[in-house]
């Protein structure tokens, strides 16, 4: 198993640093997105065109913003994944009313029992201002803490800033 997770702020060049490290690993990548669909939202749409441009043509991709799992479970033993992102998909988990902790349990120990390799990118949302709201607090924090829980697992760990990246924890 190698799990790589990629942390770092908005436009911090996250994405494109998993699709690099899958393309060095030369195995199949199976891209999965977890963004929610969101048509009445043009803006959105266009940011979800850019990404899916930006791909391979020869990359498989699977759109799943809720059994991240699931997916990951799917993976063959000549592929790679890459995540994007862990944010989305804790705003559908969310979303979707389901238990937060259970779920994140559950995608660290998909994580540790599978055996291939995974790119996962994940904001960190704790450096900025506290939230206003509560909703953007609890939010803020959960973040936090699925950061932490995939950080824990992950054999390694980056800082994206300005498209820099800083390695925080590698095992060899």
């Amino acid at each position: 198993m190698s799990v790589t997770l990629l942390l770092g702020g908005a436009r911090s060049g996250k994405s494109g640093r998993a699709e690099a490290l899958a393309k060095e690993s030369l195995l199949d990548v199976l891209y999965i997105a977890t963004s929610p669909q969101m048509q009445d939202d043009k803006e959105w749409q266009q940011r979800v065109h850019k990404h899916q441009q930006g791909r391979p043509e020869h990359w498989q991709t699977l759109e799943e913003p809720l059994d991240l799992c699931g997916a990951l479970n799917a993976l063959q033993s000549h592929q790679c994944a890459v995540v994007d992102c862990l944010t989305l998909w804790l705003f559908n988990i969310i979303s979707a009313g389901r238990d937060i902790e259970v779920e994140i349990e559950a995608l660290c120990a998909c994580l540790t029992k599978l055996d291939q390799q995974f790119f996962l990118v994940s904001n960190e949302l704790g450096m900025g201002l506290v939230p206003e709201q509560k909703l953007g607090r609890d939010f803020r924090d959960a973040q936090g803490r699925l950061n932490q829980a995939v950080a824990k697992v992950a054999s390694h760990v980056e800082f994206m800033v300005a498209g820099i990246p800083m390695r925080l924890k590698e095992k060899l």
